[in-house]
């Protein structure tokens, strides 16, 4: 078991949660949008969440900025998490706007404020895992549309606190965080989607 939970640190890396999350909003509303439509929204996320960051994370591992995709330095997160801030901000400015798909503009904009709280905490020395945001944003988003919907998805919302539990364990597993440091992030990632449901559900 233990050889196993790394893997879900980096299955459910951060970098592929707005992936994710746009894949779970298609599949609940797969009748709503057509095809070329789905493809063009998934092509923007693909490209401003997860291409440009990778390369920018490599570039920054080139010149010794960092030493991993994991960030595991306070140090070396504010770079990184400062320019995935402004992409997303980008995002919902010109691709996934509020008019057009309201639900993935405030899954997208509430990932915006924790990771902003994230970035302000780094400057008092606190780290709270990026991980848990993720994986806990989702879960919420997911427990939205559900409600939105009319969708019974108990099954998929328990195999989605599994995986927090699992990405939990898996980055103790790696030293990478403090059990206070898993539980704030599964909190700030949680607070906005939470927050920001009653403007969409």
């Amino acid at each position: 078991m233990k050889k196993i939970l790394p893997l879900f640190s980096y299955i459910f890396h951060p970098i592929f949660i707005p992936l994710f999350g746009t894949l779970l909003f298609f599949s609940f509303n797969s009748a709503v949008y057509g095809s070329q439509v789905k493809f063009i929204i998934l092509l923007q996320v693909a490209i401003i969440t997860f291409f440009i960051p990778i390369t920018f994370f490599y570039l920054l591992k080139t010149l010794g900025a960092i030493d991993s995709v994991m960030v595991s330095k306070i140090s070396q997160r504010k770079l990184p998490l400062l320019f995935q801030i402004i992409l997303v901000f980008i995002l919902i400015q010109k691709s996934v706007t509020v008019d057009q798909i309201p639900e993935l503009y405030y899954f997208f904009f509430g990932g915006l404020m924790s990771a902003v709280i994230a970035f302000i905490l780094l400057f008092v020395k606190i780290k709270a895992s990026i991980h848990l945001i993720g994986t806990s944003a989702l879960t919420a988003f997911v427990i939205g549309l559900s409600i939105h919907y009319q969708h019974n998805s108990l099954s998929l919302i328990s195999i989605l606190f599994v995986i927090n539990g699992m990405v939990a364990s898996s980055r103790l597993e790696m030293k990478a965080h403090t059990i206070k440091e898993l539980a704030l992030g599964f909190i700030i990632g949680l607070l906005p989607q939470i927050l920001l449901l009653w403007l969409w559900l």
